[in-house]
């Protein structure tokens, strides 16, 4: 976008006026070919990790919009089991006369953030595990969260904000995005702490987000540099060893942050195309390149058509009607169009080169697992 905001100089310029303009421009090409990253960008400290927490509750306050209690029995145990927790006894025989069309029995999901006190507030997602029509309007009951081990870290409670819409009418309705699944804003509170024992080793390992032999090598070799002394070692394409003792002075966490916030020049990823056979999106980076080759590509298009054909009998006649079909097949093929790709030619061009063409997006998959297959794509196929 820089770049293309630059205009040439006009010719009523001096030519000293002139040199510095392409002077300024060259440094602007350059610096922006050369990108550098933090180093809290590329890796994470190990052992610094999130935990998924997961619940089961109950949403009430629903417009009749709740779980059918005849087909989800669950909901029905679950608020029985709340209401007696709350000292309220049904006389027996009514289990199967309650109808509760407000209610919903819900997942409560959310994660807990290293290093989280007791008393934060975090974000958590409901979602219906029911057949109830949406969650818009309902309240989350109290709802324990668990982790792996079984032990209850967050208490989740509070009102649903669904990000969808819906109306109907005589039959005919219309949705708009999904219904069964909401946020609550700061709707758990975390009871439990999860240790973490960041100032107790003479050392801390990196790791990592891309495992790459070059990037491990480059951020040690920069924190080498920063710090004076040979405290960082790259043990493989993703770990990264520092002996934080020499230099941190017993500040492990300014330590850190000065670790976290060295520029390095990353060197460039693999050259990957992910292709979603699904819905036919192609997602490439910028290291894939081609080889010459070209590429022919036509539509076959096969219509079939069927028309119904009734016989009927005369009003007096013994027969019976009989229905019957007539179809029609037909195909169409599309001339085919050939375009041929140099050598060092981006994918986007591939790309913008098919589509003028006539290429779907599914036609484009084939095409180029083609072109891969041909040995003419320089790049990691990634079906997705």
């Amino acid at each position: 976008m820089l770049l293309q905001s630059l205009r040439l100089p006009s010719f009523s310029l001096k030519v000293g006026s002139f040199l510095a303009a392409l002077l300024m421009f060259g440094c602007l090409v350059f610096t922006s070919s050369v990108q550098a990253e933090r180093i809290k960008d590329l890796v994470n400290l190990q052992g610094m990790r999130g935990n998924q927490l997961i619940g089961y509750g109950l949403v009430v306050g629903l417009d009749g919009t709740g779980d059918q209690t005849t087909q989800t029995p669950f909901t029905i145990q679950t608020t029985l089991s709340m209401l007696q927790s709350l000292g309220i006894t049904l006389p027996p025989g009514t289990f199967t006369q309650i109808q509760l069309k407000n209610v919903a029995a819900v997942i409560v999901t959310t994660t807990l953030p290293p290093f989280a006190q007791i008393g934060q507030n975090l974000d958590v997602t409901v979602s219906a595990m029911g057949n109830a029509k949406t969650l818009r309007g309902g309240t989350l009951l109290m709802s324990p969260l668990k982790g792996a081990d079984g032990q209850i870290y967050a208490m989740a409670q509070g009102n649903i904000v669904i990000g969808g819409a819906s109306a109907s009418a005589n039959g005919s309705s219309a949705t708009i995005n999904q219904l069964n699944a909401g946020r609550i804003s700061a709707g758990a509170t975390v009871e439990r702490l999860v240790p973490y024992e960041l100032a107790q080793a003479n050392f801390v390992n990196l790791e990592l987000k891309n495992s790459d032999f070059s990037n491990a090598n480059t951020i040690a070799m920069a924190i080498n540099k920063k710090f004076g002394k040979n405290i960082a070692l790259a043990m493989d394409a993703r770990v990264i060893n520092i002996k934080s003792s020499e230099v941190e002075q017993g500040d492990r966490v300014k330590f850190l942050s000065e670790l976290e916030n060295i520029d390095v020049t990353t060197a460039k990823g693999i050259a990957k195309v992910i292709l979603n056979a699904r819905t036919g999106s192609i997602v490439l980076n910028q290291a894939v390149r081609l080889e010459e080759c070209a590429v022919a590509h036509g539509n076959l298009t096969v219509v079939i058509s069927t028309t119904p054909v009734i016989s009927q009998p005369n009003a007096f006649a013994a027969g019976r009607t009989v229905e019957s079909a007539v179809s029609q097949v037909s195909l169409n093929q599309a001339p085919g169009s050939v375009i041929q790709l140099a050598t060092g030619a981006s994918l986007t061009e591939v790309v913008r080169a098919l589509n003028a063409i006539g290429a779907t997006p599914q036609d484009l998959v084939a095409i180029i697992q083609a072109i891969k297959a041909a040995g003419s794509l320089h790049a990691e196929i990634e079906i997705i």
